[in-house]
C-alpha cells in the first residue's frame, strides 16, 4: 500500500524528497495535495462566524493519510480515542506566539486580560494560548476566539479583525515581517498521527528519511528557505520575501513517553479539555506506537 504523507506547513517532507531520501528507504509514497493547516475554514470577508471544529474533529472525522500531525494535545487526545495512534519515538517543537499590529496599544501581557485571542478550535493555537497566557493571567481574563486555521488567523490580524492571534510556523514569520509584535511565545510541541491502517515498518522509514532531512535543514537552513513559498497561500506569499523565514518546525528525536502523556491529560483535564471518561480509560499502551 501506497504511504501516504499529509505535508504540515513546513519543510522537512520536501528536503527529504529532494535528496531522495524517502526513495532510499524504501518507502512507496505520495503526498496528500493539502492539509488542515494549509487550508481555511472561512468564506471572504467573513469576520464574525465562529469556527468550532479543528484538529481534533478532523483525526476523529478520518483522515486519508497515514501520517499527519497536530498539536500534541490533539494527537494525544485522539488517539486515546482510539481514531488512530500517536508516534511515540518523535516529535517536533514549533515555534508560535501571539502576535498583535504595532499601533494595537498592547505592549505586555497583562494587556491582553479580556482580549480576545484568535485560535483554532481543538488545535495547537487553543491550547498553547492557554498554556501561554495562564502564565500572566487568572483565567477569568483568558478570552478566546475560535476563528478558524493558521491562514484564516493571518489573514484576520492583517486585516485588524481581530486586536490579538495566536499563530505558529510560516503564519508567524509572515506578521514578524509585516511589522507584527510577538507578546506572549507560545511555542509547542506537535505529536505525530498515525492512522489505523499505517504500516508500522513504513513509519519508521518515513522517520528516518525525516531526520536526514531535519539534518539537512540544521546544517543549511536558508538553502531550503524556498519551500516556504510551497507552503503559503498565494495571497500570503505575494506579501513576504520567504528567504528571509527562520526554519520553522524541528523534528526531535526523542520518544514521546508515558510521563508526557499523562502529564498532557491532567493538563487538558485541569482546562476541561478532554472527555473524563476518555481520559480514565487511556492506556499509553494503547494509544501510543
Amino acid at each position: 500500500m501506497v504511504f501516504r504523507i499529509q505535508p504540515h506547513v513546513r519543510l522537512q517532507e520536501w528536503v527529504a524528497e529532494e535528496h531522495g531520501f524517502f526513495g532510499a528507504e524504501g518507502l512507496d509514497y505520495e503526498f496528500e495535495p493539502t492539509s488542515l493547516a494549509g487550508g481555511t475554514a472561512r468564506s471572504e470577508g467573513d469576520t464574525q462566524a465562529e469556527v468550532r471544529s479543528g484538529a481534533l474533529e478532523d483525526m476523529a472525522r478520518g483522515r486519508s493519510a497515514q501520517v499527519s500531525c497536530a498539536c500534541h494535545w490533539a494527537v494525544n487526545a485522539a488517539a486515546s480515542e482510539h481514531h488512530g495512534r500517536m508516534y511515540g519515538q518523535a516529535y517536533s517543537v514549533c515555534p508560535a506566539g501571539i502576535y498583535v499590529a504595532r499601533d494595537s496599544g498592547i505592549r505586555e501581557p497583562r494587556d491582553l486580560a479580556r482580549v480576545e485571542v484568535g485560535v483554532g478550535y481543538h488545535s495547537g493555537s487553543h491550547y498553547s494560548a492557554l498554556q501561554g497566557l495562564e502564565a500572566f493571567l487568572p483565567r477569568g481574563d483568558i478570552r478566546l476566539g475560535f476563528v478558524g486555521l493558521p491562514f484564516d488567523r493571518v489573514r484576520l490580524g492583517l486585516d485588524g479583525g481581530l486586536a490579538a492571534v495566536n499563530v505558529w510556523g510560516a503564519g508567524a514569520y509572515v506578521l514578524e515581517q509585516l511589522g507584527f509584535t510577538k507578546i506572549v511565545d507560545t511555542t509547542f510541541v506537535m505529536g505525530f498521527f498515525l492512522s489505523s491502517g499505517a504500516d508500522p515498518e513504513d513509519a519508521e522509514r518515513y522517520f528516518r528519511a525525516l531526520l536526514r532531512a531535519q539534518q539537512e535543514i540544521d546544517l543549511e537552513p536558508q538553502r531550503y528557505a524556498h519551500y516556504w513559498e510551497r507552503e503559503l497561500p498565494a495571497d500570503l506569499a505575494g506579501l513576504v520575501d520567504v528567504r528571509r523565514f527562520g526554519p520553522g518546525e524541528r523534528i526531535v528525536p526523542q520518544p514521546y513517553t508515558r510521563e508526557m502523556f499523562e502529564r498532557s491529560h491532567r493538563w487538558m483535564q485541569a482546562w476541561d479539555l478532554l472527555d473524563p471518561d476518555v481520559a480514565a480509560g487511556a492506556r499509553y499502551e494503547d494509544a501510543v506506537l
